[in-house]
């Protein structure tokens, strides 16, 4: 490592050097990659946090007390944060919202936030948000939290970041219970019911134990049930506390979820890098590319799209 390199001032704590690693890797640049390489070996010492869960249920104002808590808990540790928010429609930027929500840590030496902008990714999660928690994590980060942006069930790709996820939901939703089906409950460590203070919030409890019992023989270890008030900090504690337990899981359990995680990384990125070089070769139709013609040929019904796509395969284009 040459003497005063980026990676060398990231591991010294140079805020200025992390913040810029942190946007050039958003920005996808070979650079920064190179840097995330040298950085990788030093991760696994992080306890990386996923908050996910529907608009409006309160996760900026439950990750703020999250940050708070672990503050508290002193001896130097250091609290990172992934606010993963909406693009903007005109900019292709992050709308910054969670940032001034996140206000009282802003003059904290030890918080470090950064928000990302989503860039049209479906599932809820940045295409560098692994890569920025991992950085965090290498730098000494002993908590990263991760928030996603709040677009429901499709939002299951956390999982794939993060080694404890939080799916928050609140009464008023309308049926809490369907606001939790499919994806977004499967991914879920921790449920909680934020706003627990409000009218409809024993109910919420009620159908969610219900149903967390009817899916218990299939989860191990079993899914946790809170009950959290975000805006006065009600929970937040037996919040910190069960996610806590969850990194004294049997090793086995943990080792199984982190291979689950490193495949379905693996996945993400190289099906980013296939659809990148696809649509290089396959072009536009200003700017056509080598393949352009089975786009031709499947637009007159000459040529079935899954004999096209077996083409493009064999092509391969994936670049190494």
């Amino acid at each position: 490592m040459a003497a005063g390199s980026r990676v060398e001032r990231v591991l010294a704590g140079d805020a200025r050097a992390l913040a810029t690693l942190l946007r050039e890797l958003d920005d996808g640049l070979p650079a920064a990659r190179q840097d995330l390489r040298t950085l990788y070996p030093r991760t696994g010492g992080a306890l990386i946090i996923g908050i996910t869960g529907n608009p409006g249920v309160g996760k900026s104002t439950l990750v703020d007390g999250l940050i708070a808590r672990y503050r508290r808990q002193g001896q130097g540790l250091r609290v990172g944060v992934v606010a993963v928010d909406p693009s903007s429609p005109y900019s292709g930027g992050a709308l910054l919202g969670d940032r001034i929500r996140m206000q009282r840590h802003a003059t904290d030496d030890g918080v470090f936030i950064r928000s990302l902008a989503t860039r049209g990714q479906m599932g809820g999660l940045s295409r560098s948000t692994a890569d920025v928690a991992a950085v965090l994590d290498a730098a000494g980060f002993g908590v990263v939290l991760i928030e996603t942006v709040g677009v429901g069930q499709a939002e299951i790709d956390v999982v794939t970041a993060a080694e404890v996820v939080v799916v928050v939901t609140a009464p008023g939703l309308g049926d809490d219970v369907q606001a939790l089906k499919a994806g977004i409950l499967e991914i879920a460590d921790i449920l909680v019911v934020n706003k627990g203070d409000r009218d409809g919030a024993d109910r919420a409890l009620r159908d969610l134990t219900a149903m967390l019992e009817l899916a218990r023989p299939l989860r191990t270890p079993p899914v946790d049930l809170l009950r959290t008030v975000a805006a006065t900090g009600e929970g937040v504690e037996a919040l910190a506390v069960a996610i806590d337990q969850r990194r004294r899981l049997p090793d086995d359990v943990r080792a199984a979820r982190r291979r689950q995680q490193a495949q379905a990384q693996l996945m993400a990125i190289v099906g980013e890098l296939g659809r990148r070089a696809v649509g290089l070769a396959l072009g536009t139709a200003t700017k056509p590319g080598p393949l352009a013609h089975l786009v031709d040929e499947v637009a007159a019904r000459s040529l079935d799209p899954h004999t096209a796509a077996e083409a493009v395969l064999r092509a391969g284009l994936i670049p190494r």
